[in-house]
């Protein structure tokens, strides 16, 4: 059985075609994955983990995991939380790029973490706005929903930083200081949300409701609750192409052209030029969740 070593994790079957003819093989996705671990880490470490594995490839049902298995790596830890029936539960989350190596092993494909860190789930410390156009709309549009959110929580007192999805829109982040519960930080995301669709009803909707959104921008603020996840920067996404969610400036938007603007070979690429983190300062924005 031919074999790769990939950030000191043995991968079985590198030659496997995950993302079928022409796209990566499971060895070149722990290979992306270990290239762009120095971007990923920042988002993704010590927090609460959902994972999209798919063991035959795109071919083959993909599923969600969120919960802990001593068969996933040494390297992949358990967290113990409590759960909405009261029960507790180990869940998954990673340290370092050996962790997520091990996870790629065991055939995952994204990463999706909670927005709040492992030594305090109870309390969130950052937001997110998921912006999914209906088919049709102009990326220009989608361009102009995220420049709105990013001036109603300027408006707020809070920066945010800008990232694509992968698939067809743009994600808005914002951090803020550990304090707000996830009741206060889900009331503040749905104001914002429903203050848009009152200003612009002909072009947002903030109920996720398919019948409703011909012409539309859904604003997604449901991401902002307890145990809910967003897919991380840098992650692959799960879908022909293997295209990637990337953070970028908010001056980069409007050139992309495409919430799927970056494959992996483009991430790849990206990832050795880049001297800057885009989100570097996500880490040591000190803003306060306003009430």
């Amino acid at each position: 059985m031919a074999t790769l070593t990939v950030a000191g994790v043995r991968v079985t079957h590198p030659e496997r075609e995950v993302f079928g003819p022409g796209g990566p093989t499971k060895g070149e996705v722990a290979g992306y994955y270990e290239a762009v671990a120095p971007w990923m880490l920042p988002e993704l470490s010590r927090r609460p983990l959902s994972l999209v594995r798919c063991p035959g490839g795109l071919g083959s049902a993909c599923f969600f995991q969120k919960h802990h298995a001593d068969t996933l790596g040494a390297h992949v830890k358990p967290v113990t939380l409590l759960e909405k029936d009261g029960d507790q539960a180990r869940y998954i989350y990673v340290e370092d790029v050996a962790g997520v190596v091990e996870l790629v092993q065991m055939n995952t494909l994204e990463f999706h973490p909670w927005g709040a860190r492992i030594d305090d789930p109870d309390k969130p410390d950052r937001l997110i706005f998921d912006l999914d156009p209906a088919p049709g709309l102009s990326w220009e549009a989608v361009v102009a929903g995220a420049r709105d959110i990013r001036v109603r929580l300027g408006d707020a007192g809070l920066d945010s930083f800008v990232r694509t999805s992968g698939g067809k829109g743009l994600h808005v982040v914002a951090p803020f200081r550990r304090g707000p519960s996830w009741d206060g930080v889900k009331t503040f995301c749905e104001g914002v949300a429903d203050a848009m669709v009152a200003d612009a009803p002909d072009r947002y909707i903030a109920q996720a409701s398919k019948s409703r959104r011909e012409g539309l921008i859904f604003i997604d603020w449901l991401r902002n609750t307890r145990g809910a996840t967003s897919v991380t920067g840098w992650s692959l996404r799960a879908r022909d192409g293997a295209t990637v969610a990337m953070p970028v400036r908010w001056d980069d938007i409007a050139r992309l052209g495409s919430g799927a603007a970056f494959d992996w070979k483009k991430a790849l690429k990206r990832a050795r030029a880049l001297r800057a983190d885009p989100w570097a300062a996500m880490a040591t924005l000190d803003q306060t969740l306003p009430r």
